[in-house]
């Protein structure tokens, strides 16, 4: 049974989201929220009680810590609702390789500006078009949970920023370019997918979008 709406949230304020020297020493998998991201945990579990309205939810997260902890925010506020959560790897954030001063992260992230946000692909790491494969190899999962008879009126994905956006590109066929248009949403940003008369969901939440436009021909070789 497929659920009557998709809920996909961004974890919370991550230390690394204070403070970029945080990757300096901490791999990205192992950064935790700060008190900040706890509390906009437990505020993102209210808003999603209040969308709910006491409908069943099967949550899926990402086995990032930051994503775990807000998992645990979100939860505390939906004991009544929640009917399962599976950790799956594939949900994780974009690999950007190992530990790297700041410094070395600035020139990665203006080498992937002016090449593509979504084709570029960090050293010793991963490129959008990857995230974007390994999140469609997780709507097999998804297509097989739906089709268990007493599965829950709601899914809740908890993972990052990067993935969220692939997800929704992947779900609702977005080009690469409309997906470039899109900025991160913010931490703990509540983002819905609600299914219509028809079948078909229809995201329900605004998304930012950057002031540049980011357009095909930047990817055509001289």
């Amino acid at each position: 049974m497929k659920p009557k709406r998709i809920i996909l949230v961004r974890h919370g304020q991550s230390v690394g989201n204070k403070d970029i020297h945080s990757y300096e020493s901490i791999p990205d998998y192992a950064l935790e929220l700060t008190q900040e991201g706890k509390e906009q945990s437990v505020a993102a579990g209210k808003e999603i009680k209040e969308r709910v309205k006491g409908g069943s939810i099967q949550a899926y997260i990402s086995p990032y810590f930051r994503t775990r902890r807000t998992y645990e925010g979100v939860a505390s506020v939906l004991e009544d609702e929640l009917e399962g959560c599976h950790e799956d790897p594939r949900l994780r954030e974009q690999d950007w390789g190992h530990l790297r001063h700041p410094d070395d992260s600035r020139i990665l992230i203006d080498e992937r500006n002016r090449y593509g946000l979504f084709y570029y692909r960090m050293k010793d790491g991963e490129s959008g078009a990857d995230v974007y494969d390994r999140v469609s190899s997780f709507f097999e999962t998804l297509y097989r949970d739906f089709k268990k008879e007493d599965y829950p009126e709601n899914t809740l994905i908890v993972t990052h920023g990067m993935t969220l956006r692939i997800f929704l590109m992947r779900w609702l066929h977005w080009s690469v370019e409309e997906y470039e248009r899109l900025v991160n949403p913010d931490n703990c940003q509540v983002v819905v997918l609600e299914q219509g008369e028809e079948g078909k969901y229809q995201l329900v939440t605004p998304l930012k979008q950057r002031d540049i436009e980011l357009s095909a021909p930047q990817y055509q070789k001289a």
